[in-house]
């Protein structure tokens, strides 16, 4: 983590925060600066993250997957680890599963700031990530820039609703 944090779980009612944060970015700045925005947030906020990853390889990325999704309320999510990729199977996303639970209206794009954060996150450490899936579950997986990678189609990343 990119900060020190001693509460066992996090906080839910912050996705509530980062949705409206979203919409607001959204509505008044347009999608190109949403983006902008969350590359941004991957790239020096989670550079801690990031210089972690490019140290200690995949496993840096499985342990930091492990240790996130355990203190998040709800989640249910596989993380497995090879020489090459991470891959993290999201069956329950804890930020839908709670905006919905709450009656929240989730921002459409809501499951692209995981492709877009992610990535700027893993480019430094020599990875990339891809994103299949959203509104609740996906596959996301972080992988070695040793092969051929295809680029991240968004049409693969579900609209949230």
């Amino acid at each position: 983590m990119p900060y020190t944090d001693t509460k066992p779980v996090g906080h839910a009612d912050f996705y509530m925060a980062v949705n409206a944060t979203f919409r607001f970015i959204l509505r008044h700045h347009g999608e190109e600066t949403l983006r902008k925005y969350w590359r941004d947030i991957g790239s020096s906020y989670y550079n801690p993250v990031s210089g972690r990853w490019r140290e200690r390889g995949m496993a840096g990325v499985a342990e930091y997957w492990r240790t996130f999704f355990k203190a998040e309320p709800g989640a249910e999510v596989e993380v497995t680890e090879s020489e090459d990729e991470v891959r993290l199977q999201v069956r329950t996303c804890p930020a839908i599963r709670h905006l919905r639970e709450h009656g929240r209206e989730i921002v459409p794009e809501f499951c692209q700031h995981c492709y877009f954060v992610n990535e700027a996150i893993a480019e430094p450490a020599g990875m990339t990530v891809r994103v299949c899936g959203g509104n609740g579950s996906c596959t996301q997986r972080f992988i070695k820039q040793t092969a051929e990678v295809p680029p991240q189609n968004l049409e693969d990343i579900a609209t949230a609703s």
